[in-house]
């Protein structure tokens, strides 16, 4: 009896001992089995469609790494008689999103399957360590940023870069239209809104405020929100203002509308330099950015062309009463803002930048829009039949930044956590920025920016401020004086220009629909003279005496007579308006429409020269090279004396000095990676207008007290431009973050 027990216990023991041993051989068969499924899933995935005929059309092997369809994936679809694209259904017969389409599923960022050995629990996901989280992202990045490549190579550069390339110059070429509208509608503009000196200055510096604005504000949603969504909202900003500021007459609404307008067109330089540069393979990006800088040369051109050839035409005007005036610089106003409303049109037609879905996890919306790059470059070139062979695309694990709300909560609330949700992402973008992996690169550029954009800007609005000055030393050389003359019984009814007249007696004269311009009369008696239809600018009567005389439909204000007595004279229907005095003279205004059309033209060889060897010298030495140059011109300021050596000299420098902006503007964008390249560029962007205005400022202040402080500003900027230049990383052959 105790013999059978014994073996009994032993029968069990033994079969518990084998059933462990099969349970433990079966673990190993399925691991195995899932390792050499998970080996060939990889070896498919990652295999390269070949084609060796076509040199234009990139040839690759099967590589470790690649997202692929190759041909073995494609025969091992047909033996199981379905496909992953177009069956619409996992091993579940769950329904994918997007197969219908065509769109392949998306493998990166997933978890390991829940309950397996290495899940993780929703809660300890939900908490895990940010370092890691950020670690992950980093190395999602760099992967996404590898492939990337590798599938714009293959996508080939041709008929939708080039067309991107048309729809984002327009752009770029509405923010060179606003930089000169203002400047070319003073002339004109300040008589219909009777500007004083102070007034002119902040009409002219309100459009770099905005524009400073804009920069950060945009550059920073475009980051968030998409390149493509930012720049249509940011142009239909400034097409809007641009409208309205060419119909409201008050100085306040139009200052108000310009600052608007120049918000709305600040986003453009950061926005369209980084949505281009995200479609360009890394052997095309240097020249072709350089390309898309001739726009703004081009924009400029646009506004030299419309202000000569509209402003001066009185006849395009119409008024209502005498409260509502429409006059022809108004209508340059208008034509202005044509260049954003046709961005505007063409960029609804474009895409997102794909680059930015992927950085965001969206997978599908990525995929589809780089198939539609290949298709539309492959239709082009004539070969429709090519294949677009990438199955899979790297994307970065999103970070959880949901914020529950409710369903009862009110909409004003939800907009509000929503807009408190974005302002507090848009922040830690900004502050990214300064962290240590690129606090260094952040605060070179921030240098080189403020001393290109204050030495460039100082020196283009000193240019024309050094020519009217020139012009007035002319003017007042040629000035006529006349003294102790007596006239009597004499009828003017001419205009009478740049004369002083001193002691002079006037008797029974008539001043009849005349001009009087820069006319002085010192110590003079005009005794029982009629001035009737007077228009005056710059004329003053000091120490004078009227005696007995009238005044009727002039605009001789009281201001005019400095010091002088008025006995038993009267004035009647006086002129109703400013009282101030404006420069009356069209060939000055076509001489600031001339100059700028000239200095805008002479950038053309620096923007060509730059384009062909931004990918051969490199960023660096294109910007340092460019800078040093500039630095030297700016001594030959020394020696312009005249009209038109100053305007030699304004063309040498452009020319020489925008090789040194595109420069800057190419490595700023490689410099930082696609989640913080708008936020960064604007910020500098926004840096860069800043400067511009101070330099405008401090250089304004020394015309016509001395040539060598602007000069040695200038000069001395630059020099420490190119001195910082040096001392960045160079981009040229790297991959773009």
């Amino acid at each position: 009896m105790e013999d059978g027990y014994q073996n009994r216990t032993a029968f069990i023991k033994g079969a518990k001992d084998i059933a462990k041993e099969v349970k433990r051989q079966a673990s190993k068969k399925v691991g195995r089995g899932v390792d050499r499924m998970s080996d060939e899933y990889s070896r498919r995935s990652y295999s390269r469609f070949e084609e060796d005929d076509d040199d234009d059309y990139p040839v690759q092997g099967s590589q470790d790494g690649g997202y692929y369809r190759g041909d073995s994936q494609a025969a091992n679809d047909d033996e199981g008689g379905h496909s992953d694209s177009t069956e619409g259904h996992d091993e579940d017969d769950e329904i994918y999103e997007g197969e219908y389409q065509g769109i392949p599923r998306a493998e990166s960022g997933k978890g390991s399957l829940a309950g397996g050995p290495g899940s993780v629990t929703a809660g300890a996901q939900q908490f895990r360590d940010i370092g890691v989280s950020e670690a992950e992202r980093r190395k999602d990045r760099e992967e996404l940023a590898q492939q990337y490549e590798t599938i714009l190579q293959e996508c080939g550069h041709g008929k939708f870069q080039w067309t991107l390339y048309f729809v984002l110059g327009l752009a770029l070429m509405a923010d060179g239209v606003e930089i000169f509208v203002v400047g070319f509608v003073l002339p004109s503009a300040e008589k219909d809104m009777c500007l004083s000196e102070p007034n002119k200055s902040m009409l002219g510096l309100i459009v770099y405020f905005g524009m400073m604005v804009g920069a950060f504000l945009w550059g920073a949603l475009a980051d968030r929100i998409g390149r493509r969504q930012s720049l249509l909202i940011s142009l239909s900003i400034n097409s809007v203002f641009s409208f309205f500021s060419s119909f409201v007459q008050g100085y306040s609404t139009f200052l108000f509308c310009r600052l608007l307008s120049g918000v709305g067109i600040g986003g453009s330089i950061p926005i369209v330099f980084s949505f281009y540069s995200e479609f360009l393979a890394q052997e095309k990006r240097g020249e072709h950015l350089s390309w898309l800088c001739m726009f703004w040369m081009i924009g400029g051109i646009y506004a030299s062309a419309m202000a000569w050839g509209i402003i001066p035409h009185y006849g395009w005007s119409f008024q209502m009463g005498s409260a509502y005036q429409f006059h022809s610089w108004r209508v340059f106003v208008l034509v202005c803002a044509f260049p954003s409303v046709a961005a505007i049109a063409a960029l609804s037609a474009m895409p997102e930048s794909p680059r930015f879905y992927l950085e965001n996890g969206k997978h599908d919306e990525g995929w589809m829009i780089l198939k539609q790059v290949h298709d539309t470059n492959m239709r082009a070139k004539g070969h429709p039949e090519r294949v677009f062979t990438v199955t899979t695309i790297k994307t970065v694990k999103q970070m959880d930044e949901l914020v529950d709300i409710g369903t009862d909560t009110p909409v004003w609330q939800r907009y509000r956590l929503k807009i408190m949700s974005l302002s507090q992402q848009i922040k830690n973008n900004i502050l990214a920025c300064f962290s240590p992996e690129y606090k260094r690169t952040t605060f070179m550029l921030m240098a080189v920016w403020f001393t290109m954009s204050f030495s460039y800007y100082g020196l283009t609005v000193w240019f024309p401020d050094m020519i009217k000055y020139i012009q007035k030393q002319d003017y007042e050389s040629r000035t006529k004086t006349f003294t102790k003359e007596r006239v009597e019984h004499v009828t003017f009814n001419f205009t009478l220009e740049n004369q002083i007249h001193r002691e002079g007696h006037y008797f029974n004269d008539k001043f009849l629909n005349l001009k009087m311009k820069s006319m002085v009369f010192e110590d003079s008696v005009f005794e029982e003279c009629y001035f009737e239809d007077i228009t005056s600018t710059h004329t003053f009567f000091r120490n004078c005496t009227f005696i007995a005389s009238l005044f009727y439909n002039t605009d001789l204000f009281k201001y005019r007579f400095v010091n002088s007595r008025l006995i038993n004279s009267t004035f009647l229907h006086n002129k109703e308006g400013c009282i101030l005095d404006f420069s009356d003279d069209f060939n000055n205004a076509y001489m600031i429409y001339f100059v700028s059309f000239l200095g805008t033209l002479a950038v053309l060889p620096g923007n060509i020269v730059s384009a062909l060897l931004m990918d051969k010298i490199g960023r660096l030495r294109m910007l340092a090279g460019s800078s040093v140059i500039s630095c030297v011109s700016c001594f030959f300021l020394m020696f312009g004396n005249s009209e038109s050596g100053m305007i030699a000299l304004l063309c040498l420098f452009g020319g020489i000095s925008i090789a040194s902006w595109n420069a800057l503007d190419v490595i700023t964008v490689e410099l930082y990676p696609s989640d913080k390249r708008t936020t960064a560029f604007g910020f500098l962007n926004a840096f860069c207008k800043l400067a511009a205005v101070l330099g405008i400022s401090i250089f304004q202040s020394f015309v016509g007290i001395t040539k060598a402080v602007p000069i040695l500003f200038a000069a001395g900027a630059l020099a420490a431009g190119s001195f910082l230049a040096t001392k960045l990383p160079e981009t040229r052959g790297q991959v773009l973050q």
